[in-house]
């Protein structure tokens, strides 16, 4: 095989949309090159992404219903209904939030082995991209080069010397201990078990406590600046995509005359916005501000009532957006960080669960932005951070200045150089 001849591309992310959209990125790459590329996504994606010029070949993660749902449904679903749980610290979250999004995930990789060996089969892919957290033995053992791509944030890779992953726990070293130790608590005998059947699927082991194999090659979205590589070096098989911003989004135009002040983005993502009361309580601080917002409301919508200052629908083109705005008020999931700071715009981060604690973590400790604690922020805190960050002219030309270089260097086309690269080696 030469790097002339078209490849077909098989990537299976996961169903949330952050991964989702960073494939469909990646992807679009790819086709434009004259590859094939084939997504093995969740059911509920149907129709989404040959929207896009994509094939599907879709995977069912659970008994399917009659009910037509909408794309991600099942972690929507699943974050609304554990909400309560994300007012504990994270190390209670262990146990309460973070085990049974595990456990979830491991009851679907284990209902769609078959069908993705059937994919296989049909798709008969040269390479095979998984951007998810848990390893599905089937794209494995498919004699193919397989790629994997962490688009959480990097402290999934673990290391010695930075804190452990989901804790969104300080550089200085404080809490890693007893975070660690009720890691393993919580989580040793559903890794166990897990492991037990990835290799009875003809899978190697996992590393341990970890859900997922490294790959032949390994992406990951993280800027430079906010790495960790200086306390926790990677080997030769990874490579950093510093951005990995898809340009599949529509155009948009502002659909109300700018004022003087801020113009704000705001948006908890496709599954934190699921929390209304949440949605609203923020709302309510920020429609006594004197500047304009841009809201992306979420599944939703409907429950959540705008103030006259704002702007916002169920579904935003948050790639085109963010652009124009000043600053960014987000959960912390990592394709808004990395897309706030591609773009270079601060952030004030109110994060809810899994890696978001890490992202709110690094952004504040390395003063790109503000962590506020999400549930007992007063008013004036949230109010004092959006006046803080944007009145720091420093920081903001700093961050111009970050982004333009993170565009420059191309995340989307550095990651199709890496699967090309790898499928052509083999």
């Amino acid at each position: 095989m030469s790097a002339d001849k078209p490849l077909t591309v098989l990537f299976m992310p996961e169903s949330a949309y952050g991964p989702t959209n960073n494939c469909i990125g990646i992807g679009d790459v790819l086709r434009n090159r004259g590859h094939r590329v084939v997504f093995a996504a969740e059911a509920s994606w149907k129709g989404k992404l040959t929207a896009l010029g994509f094939e599907e070949d879709l995977v069912d993660l659970a008994p399917p219903t009659d009910e037509e749902q909408d794309a991600g449904q099942f972690w929507k679903d699943f974050i609304r209904d554990t909400a309560p749980e994300y007012r504990k610290s994270t190390k209670e979250q262990l146990e309460t939030v973070t085990k049974p999004i595990w456990d979830a995930l491991v009851d679907g990789a284990k209902y769609c082995e078959p069908q993705l060996k059937a994919i296989i089969e049909r798709v008969k892919p040269d390479v095979i991209v998984e951007d998810n957290v848990i390893t599905f033995p089937a794209l494995l053992s498919a004699g193919v080069p397989f790629v994997r791509i962490v688009s959480c944030n990097p402290l999934e890779v673990r290391g010695d010397g930075v804190a452990p992953v989901f804790s969104g726990l300080p550089a200085t070293g404080e809490g890693w201990k007893e975070f660690s130790e009720e890691y393993e608590r919580t989580h040793r005998e559903v890794w166990t078990a897990f492991n037990e059947w990835v290799v009875e699927q003809g899978a190697p082991p996992l590393p341990d406590l970890d859900f997922i194999h490294e790959g032949d090659a390994n992406l990951y979205v993280y800027p430079e600046f906010l790495d960790y590589t200086v306390e926790r070096p990677l080997g030769p098989t990874w490579t950093r995509l510093d951005s990995s911003v898809r340009e599949t989004d529509g155009d948009f135009t502002l659909p109300f005359e700018r004022g003087d002040n801020a113009l704000i983005y705001f948006s908890l993502g496709s599954l934190g916005s699921a929390d209304v009361e949440l949605m609203r309580r923020v709302v309510d601080v920020l429609s006594r501000t004197p500047h304009q917002y841009i809201v992306s409301k979420g599944p939703l919508h409907e429950e959540i009532e705008l103030a006259s200052n704002m702007w916002g629908a169920e579904f935003v083109p948050q790639t085109k957006i963010i652009p124009l705005v000043d600053l960014v008020i987000t959960h912390g999931g990592n394709n808004t960080t990395v897309e706030a700071l591609h773009f270079g715009k601060p952030m004030i981060v109110l994060p809810l669960f899994w890696d978001q604690y890490d992202n709110a973590q690094r952004v504040d400790e390395k003063g790109y932005g503000v962590r506020l604690d999400t549930y007992k922020f007063s008013d004036d805190e949230l109010i004092a951070a959006i006046d803080r960050l944007i009145g720091d002219s420093a920081l903001r030309a700093d961050l111009a200045a970050k982004g333009e270089e993170l565009r420059r260097r191309d995340g989307l086309r550095v990651a199709a150089d890496v699967i090309e690269k790898v499928a052509v080696k083999e």
